[in-house]
């Protein structure tokens, strides 16, 4: 399943499991007030704060939450270069966002996580690379520009050299 058309017509629904398909970035839910349990798990959602963003304004009773087996959710099992940090600091992040999470990823939200995600969730989002090149010395990032002098061009030269004369 790629789109999932048709879904405002259930507009009581409390429990969608979408797992197992190939719902990305552009996943987009129609206004849902009574949805408290979403399952993503197994999709191919990469991008984290987007999605947040969207159930915040869409899922506004949303208590259970999973997104296990999608690249957005770092799992050390499956990456080599994740690790139980990564994991937790994905967890404050998530519920920063989404204050009213009792269960994230199949694990119940423990109040010190909740206490932990309202103080520093904020900072906890992950940043990837962007595509630009990265130069110099404490990788400072660079953004090419053209630079278009005001010189004249070859033809206004001679009309300028001949009004200076």
């Amino acid at each position: 399943m790629r789109s999932l058309e048709g879904l405002e017509t259930f507009s009581s629904l409390e429990e969608l499991i979408l797992d197992n398909n190939l719902l990305g970035n552009d996943l987009r839910l129609p206004r849902l007030p009574h949805l408290h349990t979403l399952m993503l798990n197994k999709n191919q959602i990469t991008e984290l704060e987007s999605l947040l963003d969207h159930l915040v304004e869409v899922a506004p009773s949303l208590e259970y939450l999973s997104l296990l087996g999608n690249s957005a959710c770092p799992n050390e099992l499956v990456c080599k270069d994740k690790d139980e940090g990564d994991y937790q600091r994905y967890r404050y992040f998530v519920l920063h966002k989404l204050t009213k999470l009792k269960f994230l990823d199949s694990r119940k939200v423990s109040q010190n996580e909740r206490e932990e995600a309202s103080l520093r969730g904020v900072f906890m989002k992950v940043v990837k690379p962007s595509d630009t090149k990265i130069f110099g010395f404490g990788y400072t990032q660079f953004t090419s520009y053209e630079i278009k002098p005001d010189i004249p061009t070859n033809n206004n030269d001679n009309s300028r050299r001949n009004a200076s004369e």
